[in-house]
């Protein structure tokens, strides 16, 4: 029975209907969807078919599933084509779990758009290495494998642009072989330095290859960093003899910076710094009616001084804030802004265009909402009306700051606006200038969260800040760094001025303590919120943000003394950004492992970097141990599968803690004990076996 038009056939081909290229050729045209040796599931991948993300000097695995039929052996490259044209070949080994994948991991050097993709080809030598192995033991067909080999190794040699001093050795072991004994075949069989000629430069018959993918590489900046975060409206503000305040400035938070570069930080990230509305202004604490001095939150953005485009007066001019970004290069920082799509009702977006908001029944403007929250004075933008209007000025607004210096954004809630407007956004802004990061506040459902960073996000707000327990921990890090490593990177804040969990306001010193260390070590781009150096932790009752929250008032803090005191974690921030820059497997996703522990509360997990990707020639291997019940001391064993850093189960190697000093002997099976009160959390150096 014929198909139907627009179906397809399901009567079998004879032989001579397939293509003769289908039968070996990598670019098999027509109908057929698979090829000779067939290449599935490739990796790097993003759902939706986005391209994946890497960062300079980040570690990829590239993987992909091949076979053929039978039991011929094949191998596996991977084609990398960089951003300047140059290509390069990469041998995959396989991954001998039953699951036919193949996998090798390079370290990408290159920012920009790169190609990727996999060849397949029969491994002759491989072939007839293993037949020929098995059957020369067995003493069976000895003759005919002698024969063979000696025709593959001449069939080598005809190759005009190998090596002479290969061809050579290939024709002089093919003469050998044409002796056809047993000795001679089952050594040249099991030769590793002939082996590994073919290796590097096999022989084949049969090659397929996928199509080629994207990668997008962007600078370290996107991948690795520490952030700090603080108000400069807070910093050198100063309470005058009348009881008002005066408003710390650019200049004034100027003298802050050398303070958070000497604690190790990377950027340094500003709330809003534009113009306050006054309609609706918000008071201490989050109240209805401000008074007298109340500066208002930050992310009502605009008023009679100007928009998003604008800076608030009390922070100074627009040469202040460049004077600043330039100060923050001094230091070795980079400046973030935060960038909120949003609206006071006193912007001049309000009265230009008002289509770009929200009018209800009654003639008046929608303001933002997150039930039972709501804020009065904020408007957010309707994407529907003019949707090509507030995209070309959202986009004249980021590049009036990138003009300004700035190369990082914070991007508040951007969950709430269309996901294709970021796609196009992002690459705008990319396209003109490739070293722009945005990182998303996207503190949403999963499949928004990762979405924006599917689209373009170079960096996401995640969970982590509510992810407490070991359990709760074991499966999110484990999520990050391989399940989703390709295209999301988590920036793991550890509190933010909107975010003070209950760990945090119940769990003392010590939690502040196990959360730095876990954020600093887990992942190699972490933030913090100033105040957390000095154990703010008094919440809002029925909130879960600070009471007197910054971003409704000035606040007052006395860094200097609070460390003079011993009353300041700034110490062991210090510490652990000194132990992020000496150690290269800290600055990696992808590379961490979790392992065992007979404890509910005591975390374990490892971040190793093998010697040729460190650049010191050296393996790197960080293990961590962490006590998350901040309110006990625990005694327990730990268990470690140390064959992922090299050294065989049950063998012995030595740990430093990078934190106290001391050092241990140990192996896969330890006791550890950790106290809450004093060191919660052990950050151990392997040191190299001699």
């Amino acid at each position: 029975m014929a198909a139907r038009a627009g179906t397809r056939s399901s009567a079998l081909r004879s032989p001579a209907q397939i293509p003769a290229r289908a039968l070996g050729d990598a670019d098999v045209p027509g109908a057929l969807r698979t090829t000779r040796l067939p290449l599935l599931r490739a990796s790097p991948a993003v759902p939706g078919g986005f391209p994946p993300k890497a960062f300079v000097g980040e570690v990829v695995p590239f993987s992909v599933v091949a076979f053929r039929e039978g039991h011929d052996l094949i191998g596996v490259h991977v084609r990398l084509t960089s951003p300047s044209g140059e290509q390069t070949l990469h041998r995959l080994s396989p991954r001998n779990d039953g699951t036919d994948a193949w996998a090798t991991s390079i370290a990408l050097d290159e920012q920009g758009a790169w190609l990727f993709r996999f060849e397949a080809f029969s491994d002759d030598f491989a072939t007839w290495a293993h037949a020929a192995e098995v059957k020369v033991a067995a003493g069976v067909d000895v003759p005919v494998m002698a024969a063979l080999g000696a025709d593959l190794l001449t069939r080598a040699a005809a190759e005009k642009d190998r090596p002479s001093a290969q061809r050579k050795r290939l024709l002089s072991d093919a003469d050998a072989l044409r002796i056809g004994d047993a000795e001679t075949t089952f050594a040249a069989a099991t030769d590793a330095a002939l082996a590994q000629i073919f290796r590097e430069r096999p022989v084949t018959t049969l090659r397929s290859a996928t199509e080629e993918h994207p990668l997008n590489v962007d600078r370290v900046a996107a991948g690795v960093g520490a952030w700090y975060e603080f108000f400069p409206r807070s910093e050198g503000a100063r309470r005058t003899k009348d009881g008002t305040v005066k408003s710390g400035t650019f200049r004034t938070a100027t003298k802050r910076l050398p303070e958070v570069a000497a604690m190790g930080f990377d950027v340094v990230y500003l709330v809003p710094i534009h113009p306050i509305g006054t309609t609706n202004r918000k008071g201490r604490n989050n109240t209805l009616t401000a008074e007298s001095g109340d500066p208002g939150s930050p992310y009502a953005i605009g008023g009679a001084e100007g928009g998003h485009d604008a800076i608030h007066p009390d922070l100074g001019t627009a040469a202040d804030f460049r004077a600043f970004v330039r100060a923050a290069r001094k230091e070795g920082l980079e400046v973030a802004l935060d960038l909120a799509l949003q609206a006071s009702p006193d912007h001049p977006w309000v009265t230009e265009h008002p289509e770009w908001f929200t009018t209800l029944p009654d003639g008046t403007i929608a303001y933002a909402e997150n039930p039972p929250k709501k804020y009065q004075d904020i408007y957010p933008l309707n994407f529907d009306n003019d949707p090509a209007g507030i995209a070309a000025e959202m986009l004249r607004v980021v590049r009036h700051w990138v003009a300004q210096g700035v190369k990082i954004f914070r991007v508040d809630n951007p969950h709430t606006k269309p996901l294709q407007f970021w796609e196009w956004l992002i690459a705008e802004v990319n396209a003109a200038d490739p070293d722009v990061i945005f990182l998303a506040e996207a503190f949403t459902r999963p499949a928004v969260m990762r979405a924006l960073a599917a689209v373009g996000f170079q960096q996401s707000y995640s969970y982590f800040t509510w992810r407490n327990t070991k359990a709760e921990l074991e499966e999110f890090l484990t999520s990050v760094a391989h399940e989703t490593s390709d295209y999301m990177r988590p920036n793991l804040f550890v509190n933010t001025h909107d975010i003070l969990t209950e760990y945090l306001q119940f769990g003392g010193r010590a939690a502040y303590r196990i959360r730095a260390c876990i954020a600093a070590t887990a992942g190699p781009v972490y933030g913090v919120y100033a105040g957390y150096e000095l154990f703010e932790n008094v919440a809002r009752p029925g909130s879960e943000e600070n009471i007197d929250n910054e971003k409704y008032e000035y606040k007052f803090r006395d860094w200097n003394g609070a460390e003079a005191r011993g009353e300041s974690l700034a110490p062991l921030l210090r510490r652990l950004n000194e132990i992020r820059g000496s150690h290269p497997a800290l600055r990696q996703l992808r590379n961490l492992s979790t392992h065992w522990s007979d404890d509910d509360a005591v975390l374990v997990y490892s971040k190793h970097l093998a010697a040729p990707f460190t650049g010191t020639g050296h393996a790197d291997t960080i293990i961590v141990v962490a006590n998350v019940d901040p309110h006990s001391v625990r005694e327990t064993t730990v268990h470690l599968d140390t064959t992922r850093w090299g050294v065989p189960l049950g063998a012995s190697f030595e740990v430093e803690d990078l934190l106290t000093g001391d050092v241990w002997t140990w192996s896969d099976h330890n006791y550890v004990r950790l106290d809450a009160f004093a060191e919660p959390v052990h950050i151990l150096k392997v040191r190299e076996r001699s």
